[in-house]
């Protein structure tokens, strides 16, 4: 018996991309709002003060 490749490969790729496309669309409605609000002072504070310390 020899081992032939899985038919099923270019089904799999089409389907992994229609996952990544769901995905994609999915953390895009529960995340945007998130990634679109403005930095922290304090965070921004803390970050500014550690590139100081590393300098």
């Amino acid at each position: 018996m020899t081992d032939t490749p899985p038919a099923r490969k270019t089904k799999k790729k089409q389907g992994d991309q229609a996952f990544d496309v769901w995905l994609k669309r999915g953390l895009h409605q529960l995340f945007d709002d998130v990634v679109n609000e403005p930095m922290p002072e304090e965070l921004l504070r803390l970050i500014q003060e550690d590139r100081e310390k590393q300098d």
